[in-house]
């Protein structure tokens, strides 16, 4: 035997070594395992773990490169059935599988001793479930998308307990919460906070009934003791507000005069509600170890010794029977196959992804930061000076406490406030150097209430626009010739306007108030104020702006912007594929998507979109989109997005944060390719392709102020003439309300 011959047999040896143990291991923690309708292994054939037949699910055994473990049913390169998943993590899974996503009844174990076992739905614990923690904490009821979301009664490990109805993750609607000292609340909760109506009763059988704010008695209640006597009135911490009448009992021997209804709020201010504890990582974030292979599934499937195989990714395409359902019927009645013409399109179309099924989706690439620093000598700069200033005059200003229920003068287009700002200061305004001009502040009040109603603080919102850092001027002004401005933060988005939009905005201010406030979860744009600067000068230039909520903040990259509105005329972004940047803006005819959302998200979107697009009907305003934002959880080194259940560990992007989920932002769901025809260049929905991906979603409507007035009109005759009068946007608002609908709820579906 020759040295080559000699080292090739040491490695061999070697890597047996270190497969057998590896399995010892695995096999010390996973201890025996049964299955139903598994195929026979040999036990002596060392080198064959795995057996099957083609197109059918079998028993495997398989140790991944990166030292993960797996045994239990496979199928179509994924583990399918039972089966068990042990992390080098020390994470677990038993139970069941579909296409490489715990689906069904499982058990999901951590490293700490905490333990979930239950439904789960696409990798996520959903549906019914017990949940056990480190601790001692436990849950046992309803999860949506590894939320508490529904019934579900929870034990704390300092003895508290509550039971009743959860919203993603907090109590919400009705439920009981009782202490270890058996101090207990009855009534409605709100974001995990007692709110509303409710009855608390003391362990010594005193007992408060009726209203509360954020944790304490507010509004009329009604304060009772065991003996019979009670206090009855108006609750508040505010010693200027409470006010009430005590009521002693006919067997108490006298009034209790000396009573405070301040001991009630010491004595709830010992009673915390229990936080729980965390998860450190939820299982729809654990990802699979599992390699591909884009060969034909026609052989017995084996491993070698070491369990390692070539990687690759199974693309859609490589299983051309997934589409024949799907194919054109000829004359007679046969399916057509021939795909590559019909699906992947001809001459330049071959590449573009967008007619191109065997082109890979690739995330963009990063675009410089946007916007341009607006720093002294820039032509707006002094603009920028005066427009801080008055905000940081309009918002510091004192102002008495406003309740949410406001008077109908609030409302009014003549209800604003002029202040003079001349460079050496005066009485209200501080000295600058700027140039002077005047600041008016258009419906003072219901904009300052409209920040306190989307929970706006007052000096984070004067540092985001006022503070140290400059604003940043977008390279270009918008369609309509407006300018747009971003806060150093990104949290705030400022707009210049023409009078006709101010004065759309306040026509419509009362019921935009009346609606936002009505539906928290409202798609509409956030407003939070609404100015006008004015220099002073021979020019006499007035610049009138809105300030409002970038819908596309996040902590994520978003890979894909689309603006979307149900049109065709000129909604196509004329860019080749490689000049698309990460901060474009596609639209319509760009979109290669459908958006699937799961089935509460969905029905709640669904609602949504038809209350919005109800009140701008009735508002009488057209042209507005949807704003969508994608991030791509499953992204390839050399930028390539990967498909649902298609990845290897060197391909994944570590997603640790778990942000706060709403309707319209840090929305976990699925995307599915779709697919234009190359003749159909007009084509609003693709066809669908089956290959889907993970994606964090953000989505809003925006550009509401563009009022069907006579030059839209105008625009609308005109184009008729030369153009199909359903693809035009500018359409009777009625007609615009019913087109985006049916537009938004062809690419939004429900993810089943």
């Amino acid at each position: 035997m020759n040295k080559e011959q000699s080292g090739v047999l040491r490695a061999w040896e070697a890597t047996v070594r270190k497969t057998q143990a590896a399995k010892k291991r695995a096999n010390n923690i996973f201890g025996t395992i049964s299955m139903a309708n598994v195929a026979d292994v040999d036990p002596e054939d060392d080198n064959d773990k795995s057996v099957g037949i083609s197109g059918e699910a079998y028993f495997t055994e398989k140790i991944l490169p990166n030292g993960d473990y797996y045994t239990g049913q496979w199928y179509d390169n994924f583990p399918n059935g039972q089966g068990k998943y042990l992390w080098t993590d020390g994470c677990m899974f038993l139970g069941e599988w579909h296409k490489g996503k715990t689906m069904g009844r499982g058990r999901f174990s951590w490293p700490s001793g905490a333990i979930y076992e239950g439904d789960f739905k696409s990798g996520y614990m959903d549906g019914t479930g017990i949940y056990t923690g480190p601790s001692g904490d436990t849950y046992k009821g309803q999860w949506l998308m590894n939320l508490k979301h529904g019934h579900g009664i929870k034990h704390y490990s300092n003895g508290d307990w509550y039971d009743g109805e959860w919203r993603r993750g907090l109590q919400e609607g009705h439920g009981k919460y009782q202490w270890k000292n058996e101090n207990h609340y009855v009534g409605q909760w709100k974001n995990g906070v007692i709110c509303s109506q409710g009855t608390f009763t003391w362990s010594n059988g005193n007992k408060y009934d009726g209203y509360w704010e954020d944790g304490m008695p507010k509004g009329n209640g009604k304060y009772q003791w065991p003996d019979g006597s009670f206090y009855v009135g108006n609750w508040s911490k505010d010693p200027d507000e409470q006010n009430g009448t005590y009521y002693p009992s006919e067997s108490s021997m006298a009034a209790n005069l000396e009573w405070d209804p301040k001991t009630v709020y010491n004595e709830l201010a010992d009673c915390k509600i229990c936080p729980g504890e965390r998860v450190s990582i939820m299982p729809s974030q654990k990802k699979l170890a599992i390699w591909y292979s884009t060969k034909g599934g026609d052989k017995v499937r084996r491993k070698s010794v070491d369990g390692r195989v070539s990687v690759g990714i199974e693309r859609p395409f490589d299983k051309m029977n997934m589409w024949e359902s799907d194919g054109d019927i000829n004359d007679s009645g046969e399916v057509r196959r021939d795909l590559d013409c019909e699906l992947l399109g001809v001459h330049h179309y071959d590449a573009n992804p967008k007619f191109n099924l065997r082109l890979p989706l690739k995330a963009p690439k990063p675009g410089k930061r946007q916007g341009e620093t607006i720093c002294k000598g820039h032509k707006n700069y002094e603009l920028m000076l005066n427009l801080q200033l008055g905000i940081r005059h309009s918002v510091g200003r004192p102002a008495p406490a406003t309740a949410l229920d406001l008077k109908a003068s609030a409302f009014d287009p003549k209800e604003k406030i002029w202040t003079r700002f001349p460079p050496e200061g005066s009485k209200y305004t501080p000295p600058h150097q700027s140039c002077e001009f005047k600041w008016k502040d258009y419906c003072p009040v219901v904009f300052r209430t409209l920040r306190k109603l989307f929970e706006v603080d007052a000096a984070d919102y004067m540092i985001s626009i006022c503070g140290n850092d400059a604003l940043r001027e977008l390279s270009s002004p918008g369609k309509s010739g407006s300018f747009f401005y971003l806060t150093d933060d990104d949290r705030y988005m400022i707009k210049t306007m023409k009078k006709s939009e101010v004065k759309v905005l306040l026509r419509m201010l009362s019921a935009y108030y009346n609606h936002v406030r009505s539906f928290e979860n409202t798609l509409v744009i956030k407003y939070y104020g609404l100015h006008c600067v004015k220099l002073i000068g021979p020019t006499q230039r007035k610049v009138r702006f809105i300030i409002m909520g970038n819908l596309l903040r996040s902590e994520y990259i978003i890979h894909r912007r689309f603006d979307l509105k149900g049109s065709s005329l000129g909604r196509i972004t004329e860019k080749p594929e490689s000049e698309i940047k990460d901060t474009t803006i596609l639209k319509d005819l760009d979109l290669n998507f459908i958006f699937k959302l799961q089935k509460a998200w969905f029905q709640e979107f669904c609602r949504q979109i038809d209350r919005d697009c109800e009140f701008l009907e009735r508002v009488r305003t057209m042209d507005y989109s949807l704003l969508v934002g994608l991030h791509f959880k499953d992204i390839s080194p050399n930028g390539e997005l990967i498909p649902c259940g298609r990845r290897t560990p060197s391909e994944l992007n570590e997603h640790c944060r778990w942000a706060s989920i709403k309707l319209e932002a840090n929305m976990p769901a699925r995307v599915e390719r779709t697919i234009r025809r190359p003749e159909c260049e007009l084509q609003l929905v693709g066809r669908h392709t089956g290959e889907c991906y993970e994606v964090v979603m953000f989505f809003g409507i925006i550009d509401i102020l563009q009022d069907y007035d006579i030059t839209k009109k105008l625009e609308h005759a005109y184009k008729s003439i030369h153009y199909d009068p359903t693809s035009i946007s500018a359409v009777d608002p009625k007609q615009y309300s019913k087109r985006f609908r049916d537009f938004i709820f062809k690419v939004f579906v429900e993810d089943t």
